[in-house]
């Protein structure tokens, strides 16, 4: 996959997986990283399908209708993607943390609800549940951060209501921050971020 690493200062601190949104690329949250923990080694990843010329993480069928079958191939994907890069770049790889954004918080959440081990915690910025009516593994000990928009039209606020219960249900660690706003990645939603993050970790 096409992708970013750029080494931290601090090896003992997670890696930071960043997942763009629709039409973004490995460059989009490079900036967010350095807001959350400048000392923490990088890996943004571009997403392998492309949606009218728009890089994304798996296929939809529709606004809000994900193509079940693509999702769940990309998901192993990126996480047999990850098992290479943590040897390529010699990381820790029980020691990721995503920071996902809209298609890239999906992806994120995916692999949350398939490998009880793929991310130590997650950022997700506007998500959806990505699949539903399945055993999510067990997620004790791992930490999820979601910010949504209650005003949000692609991700409606029952989204990320379900999202925090599922994940719950799994034994994770769940936050919220709720933003009057709509789909947008603001920069309060950001430093709350930030704050949730140096609390955890």
């Amino acid at each position: 996959m096409k992708h970013i690493f750029k080494p931290g200062t601090n090896p003992n601190k997670p890696v930071l997986l960043l997942l763009h949104g629709t039409g973004g690329n490995e460059n989009d949250l490079l900036p967010l990283a350095d807001i959350v923990d400048p000392e923490a080694s990088i890996l943004s990843v571009r997403g392998n399908v492309s949606e009218n010329g728009m890089p994304r993480f798996f296929r939809r069928l529709a606004e809000g209708i994900f193509d079940e079958e693509d999702l769940i191939f990309r998901t192993n994907e990126l996480n047999r993607f990850l098992d290479e890069a943590s040897t390529t770049y010699d990381f820790d790889r029980q020691n990721i943390i995503a920071i996902g954004y809209s298609n890239g918080a999906n992806i994120a959440a995916s692999l949350l609800f398939h490998f009880k081990d793929a991310l130590k915690g997650a950022i997700l910025h506007h998500p959806m549940v990505p699949r539903r009516g399945i055993a999510l593994p067990d997620l004790t000990g791992t930490n999820v951060f979601i910010a949504a928009g209650v005003n949000d039209p692609i991700c409606p606020q029952q989204e990320s209501i379900d999202l925090k219960e599922l994940l719950e249900a799994a034994h994770a660690s769940v936050d919220v921050q709720w933003e009057n706003h709509g789909h947008q990645l603001t920069m309060n939603e950001v430093n709350a971020a930030k704050q949730w993050y140096q609390e955890k970790y």
